[in-house]
């Protein structure tokens, strides 16, 4: 977010039916920041050595593998994941089942 500076920005001169301003009083409780709605932060993996990092933190942190791994690296880490008991995110994205 970007203060907005222009002349004419209806957001500025705060007309109704505009979004309101961001101010401080707006972010959210230090206990839930960057939490997500299943209560859980996120950890983005890249390999399956990067699951033992949470390892000791499998009941606060989630693991989500990075858009750039591939398919056979994602199996890795979905394996990998079950056996250390830790949550994946997005296990199921470009895993497809074999004939």
């Amino acid at each position: 977010w970007r203060r907005p500076k222009g002349i004419d920005g209806c957001v500025r001169r705060k007309f109704r039916g505009e979004i309101p301003m961001p101010s401080c009083g707006y972010g959210s409780a230090k206990k839930t920041r960057h939490m997500h709605q299943d209560g859980l932060y996120r950890f983005r993996v890249f390999n399956p050595k990067d699951l033992d990092v949470l390892l000791m933190n499998n009941r606060t942190y989630a693991a989500v593998i990075a858009s750039n791994v591939s398919a056979k690296n994602r199996r890795a880490i979905v394996e990998r994941a079950l056996q250390l008991d830790i949550k994946v995110t997005n296990a199921n994205a470009r895993l497809k089942e074999e004939e």
